[in-house]
């Protein structure tokens, strides 16, 4: 930073009124990920941003366990050069995640103007997020034990919402936990759009907040886990004799599809909206599971 002439590096350096600065932001560094040519299914694309359909199975971010075949390789090699700055390494502007193994929408940042009015939007928690989920048991809002547990309250139209904090589990560090006290504000609002008997619910989770598994852990915690989870769903298995029964005790993934995705456009101010079908696993469940009903 440069005032009149000056290079200014205290960073505890006063201001004065109409004293001119001039800021010089270093280039961003190329990233150190290796581009991969990984077919992606592209729901929208502009200069500024993409939005893209994940495959379940696919890990967002480069880690540890996973160094290849993200999608972040295979933004780098469909982006070609066109990449944000943000945080000083060149690289997609991932502003949010979902599981590898949940499948739907996401939007990545392409432009640093995009990066910053995503990562705001998603923070102010205006970004609409919705996600289709099938869990174990149907959440009535009548039920005394759901009445009974602390941060579950109701609202218009059998919606479920449920208001706690997260964080790690105590002990096992790989898993998040519900905390009355402590953590991160989570917030998760879920409505039965579809029964199967008594034996299982299609919901609909939208998100106020988007905390690491906090759907998963939510829908725990209030006793209908999600089928396929092999995280967090617990012991509780199907118990009807009908063929869906088997479907939904063997289905190899959380049952979790990031369906609907909102947000105002950071550059243009346009609002958009986009829309994913369930994927061919989760129809066929769903399929079985209507036999159940």
């Amino acid at each position: 930073m440069v005032s009149d002439g000056m290079v200014v590096s205290d960073p505890k350096a006063r201001t004065s009124e109409g004293t001119v600065y001039e800021l010089t932001v270093e280039d961003a560094a190329p990233s150190d990920m290796t581009p991969e040519d990984i077919p992606l299914t592209i729901i929208h694309e502009d200069d500024d941003l993409i939005v893209i359909d994940k495959p379940a199975g696919m890990v967002v971010h480069p880690a540890p366990g996973s160094p290849s075949g993200t999608l972040v390789n295979a933004l780098l090699h469909h982006f070609a050069g066109r990449l944000s700055g943000v945080g000083g390494e060149a690289r997609p502007g991932i502003v949010h995640r979902i599981d590898k193994d949940t499948s739907g929408l996401l939007v990545v940042a392409k432009s640093d103007a995009a990066h910053h009015g995503l990562a705001e939007q998603f923070a102010d928690h205006k970004a609409e997020r919705s996600y289709m989920a099938l869990c174990r048991g149907v959440p009535h809002t009548g039920d005394p034990r759901l009445r009974g547990l602390r941060g579950v309250s109701f609202e218009s139209g059998d919606t479920v919402k449920i208001t706690t904090y997260l964080g790690r589990h105590k002990t096992d560090r790989q898993k998040q936990a519900v905390l009355l006290q402590g953590g991160r504000h989570a917030v998760t609002r879920a409505h039965v759009v579809e029964t199967f008997g008594d034996h299982a619910a299609r919901v609909c989770c939208k998100l106020e907040t988007g905390r690491t598994h906090q759907i998963r852990v939510h829908m725990s915690y209030i006793g209908h886990a999600l089928m396929g989870d092999p995280t967090y769903g617990g012991r509780r298995r199907l118990s009807s004799i009908a063929p869906g029964a088997e479907a939904g005790n063997t289905f190899a993934r959380q049952a979790l599809h990031a369906e609907t995705l909102g947000f105002t456009h950071p550059v243009s101010g346009e609002s958009l909206q986009f829309s994913s079908p369930v994927p061919d696993d989760f129809e066929r469940l769903l399929e079985a599971l209507r036999g159940m009903s």
